[in-house]
């Protein structure tokens, strides 16, 4: 399912004619006019992978009510999956953490989900190994709905063994999208590319939870740039943290964001949630 407009962005995204967000916004205030290129092997491309489009001249685009800069505001999604779960960030929790979480951050973070779906959130994370991993696979169990926003293109999703998951994500009508219609040219921008979707997590939820994860130098990164942007965004920020994790290194981030405001998630904090 696309129009014909996405489908010509995504034909000049793909050609290298649209080089960032940022060139978009600076290059197409209006509607361009109908692509010189052809349309068809794009077509045909999409419609044999099962992907569907969503561009900024669509009507049911998603809209974020932020002031984003150019660089950070999408304008092109391919996605499989139901698009219409990133219409309303209230009803949307992002869950984000470290990839290597102990079975008791496992423990803890079903927990928190499972209170989650029951209130009936969304669940946002970035299908990334550990923590992501564990956030979609509860949603799924407890039958909700999960928003997994990738750092790479649908046909290529990283890591690999998440394509399953990616699977199941959609048949339970949940969504899987991107901003990426090509591979990334170098290392460096493979690695911007995963920055650049941390953002995507906190831009379309109302509350971005941290489960656990490094201050910066100490582990994974990830989760420090989606509660940045939350930060930046005006999102709720919530964290993971009781007195016996003082010493834990997989909990320094969550108390570094609980000095910088942040609210500790207890069972409280988290029944009192509301869309």
């Amino acid at each position: 399912m696309y129009s014909e407009i996405a489908l010509s962005l995504y034909a000049l995204k793909k050609a290298g004619t649209v080089k960032s967000n940022a060139a978009f916004w600076r290059d197409y205030q209006d509607m361009p006019q109908k692509s010189a290129l052809d349309l068809r092997p794009y077509a045909h491309e999409l419609d044999e992978n099962g992907i569907n489009l969503l561009c900024a001249f669509d009507a049911d685009f998603p809209r974020v009510d932020l002031p984003l800069r150019a660089s950070e505001r999408p304008y092109l999604f391919a996605y499989r999956g139901d698009i219409s779960l990133l219409k309303n960030s209230d009803c949307k929790v992002a869950v984000v953490g470290v990839l290597n979480p102990s079975e008791e951050v496992i423990a803890r973070e079903k927990r928190v989900v499972a209170e989650l779906v029951q209130k009936g959130f969304t669940i946002v994370s970035g299908l990334a190994r550990g923590c992501d991993t564990i956030a979609h696979r509860e949603c799924l169990a407890r039958g909700g709905k999960t928003v997994a926003f990738l750092p790479t293109t649908l046909t290529d999703l990283y890591p690999k063994e998440n394509a399953s998951l990616a699977e199941k994500i959609v048949e339970s009508g949940g969504l899987v999208v991107t901003e990426y219609v090509t591979e990334a040219a170098t290392r460096r921008e493979g690695i911007g590319r995963f920055i650049a979707r941390d953002r995507l997590q906190a831009m379309f939820a109302s509350r971005v939870i941290l489960i656990a994860s490094y201050l910066k130098g100490e582990g994974d990164c990830g989760s420090r740039h989606a509660m940045a942007k939350a930060k930046e965004y005006g999102r709720e920020r919530f964290a993971l943290y009781r007195e016996e994790d003082i010493d834990d290194p997989q909990f320094g981030l969550n108390r570094q964001i609980i000095e910088d405001g942040g609210t500790v998630l207890t069972g409280n904090t988290l029944k009192a949630f509301s869309m």
